[in-house]
């Protein structure tokens, strides 16, 4: 940085903070339930829950992305993450939902984590923009998800 530069870091903005306590308080929850099966329904419905708070936009995208990872791969336990749906294979996250709201963004995004076999050759995406959800972002998030655990 030049001395003439008058920008300054801020930290982390608030929404960030906000997602990073979110994240502190889905591990203490995890940690409080006992067994496994528990653990997974209660995951289950933490992320339906926070998939129905969402405004109409997001949540109408995260309710057919829900749908299409859990037929798609059923592998995959649903779990929030940062305070957003998420997809693990044996507690590791490969794919996740975050709405445009969350971060004020005029996308949202379907991610994939280092976890997700999505490799081509030097160079992949690993998140994708969505604005709607339509068949045939339905078909192309099937296939992703399919592959990601492939």
């Amino acid at each position: 940085m030049s001395g003439t530069d008058s920008s300054k870091h801020e930290g982390f903005s608030a929404e960030e903070r906000a997602a990073m306590k979110d994240h502190a308080k889905e591990l203490k929850t995890a940690a409080r339930r006992s067994s496994r099966a528990e653990k997974a329904a209660e995951a289950e419905r933490d992320v339906v829950a926070k998939i129905a708070e969402m405004p109409e936009s997001d949540r109408i995208m995260a309710e057919r992305i829900h749908a299409v990872v859990t037929a798609s791969a059923p592998t995959l336990a649903p779990k929030l993450w940062y305070g957003m749906p998420a997809y693990a294979l044996d507690g590791k996250v490969v794919c996740f939902f975050q709405s445009a709201e969350k971060f004020k963004t005029r996308y949202a995004t379907l991610g994939f984590s280092d976890q997700a076999k999505l490799d081509e050759g030097t160079m992949w995406a690993a998140g994708f923009a969505l604005t709607e959800v339509t068949a045939e972002a339905e078909a192309r998030i099937a296939a992703l998800v399919k592959r990601a655990v492939s």
